[in-house]
């Protein structure tokens, strides 16, 4: 019984010299930790940290500046801009007030030209009044060509004076329409069926105008030919050898054939009767 109990004390003892040593060796740490070393050290880890919060605040900085440029480049685009479009709209304003200018005059221009045509108008209107008075009787006293077209045409434009939606310048243009229709058939020659009118028995003929040199007629059945007399304002009667000119000047007039020389029945000044 003596040996284990030696043993026992032998263990104890081990166990707390261990113990002991362990102890000792975490003061020893404990002393080594505040030595210059340990202290330089820390102050490293400290200073490093210092600078990489430094290097990442910098490159938030830099990332602002950044932004902070962009932005005022595009400032900077966006005066430029405004700067040339304001130059060019004071030049157009410049441009349109002289244009403004311009048309104000134009429309004062306008203004008196307008009560000038008014002052115009009540003087030609009595003018236009006789110029369709002129034409009717001209159209009586003329060769009796035509005389429904003609006629109505004067009464057209009688019609046309009394109306209000038609300008002062628009009858006159048509008036003077009208005489130059009335001088052409001076330079024309024409070839047309209608009744044998006045002084006529009416019946259906074939005219043939030369200009107003020569009215003459032939019956469709060719056995009648005659000449409109203007002194005399009636119509004479011819001799049957007129009857293949004036079949031949009808298709001349009606273009059936080539222009040709024609055998005109003139009426002799103060003849009473005959061709010549």
């Amino acid at each position: 019984m003596t040996i284990p109990r030696l043993r026992a004390c032998l263990l104890v003892t081990v166990v707390g010299l261990l113990v002991g040593a362990g102890a000792a060796d975490v003061r020893g740490e404990e002393s080594r930790a505040d030595t210059p070393a340990v202290r330089a050290l820390r102050a490293l880890h400290e200073a490093s940290d210092v600078r990489r919060r430094a290097n990442t605040a910098g490159i938030e900085s830099q990332k602002r500046i950044d932004a902070l440029s962009d932005e005022a480049d595009q400032l900077f685009a966006r005066n430029t801009a405004a700067t040339s479009q304001l130059t060019s709209l004071r030049s157009y304003n410049a441009s349109m007030r002289e244009l403004v200018g311009s048309q104000e005059k134009e429309i004062g221009s306008l203004r008196d030209q307008l009560d000038q045509v008014d002052a115009v108008g009540r003087s030609v209107t009595p003018l236009m009044m006789r110029m369709i008075a002129a034409l009717d009787s001209f159209v009586a006293l003329d060769v009796p060509f035509l005389l429904h077209e003609r006629t109505k045409r004067i009464e057209d434009l009688r019609r046309l004076m009394v109306r209000a939606d038609v300008s002062v310048s628009e009858k006159f243009r048509l008036i003077m329409e009208a005489y130059q229709a009335e001088a052409e058939y001076g330079r024309t020659i024409e070839a047309y069926r209608a009744a044998l009118q006045p002084a006529g028995d009416g019946a259906t003929v074939d005219f043939l105008r030369f200009g107003r040199i020569a009215l003459v007629y032939l019956t469709l059945d060719e056995s009648e030919v005659g000449v409109w007399d203007q002194e005399t304002r009636s119509w004479k009667q011819l001799d049957s050898s007129f009857v293949p000119d004036v079949r031949h000047g009808l298709r001349v007039a009606r273009k059936q054939v080539a222009p040709d020389l024609i055998t005109l029945p003139l009426l002799e000044p103060g003849a009473t009767g005959g061709a010549s």
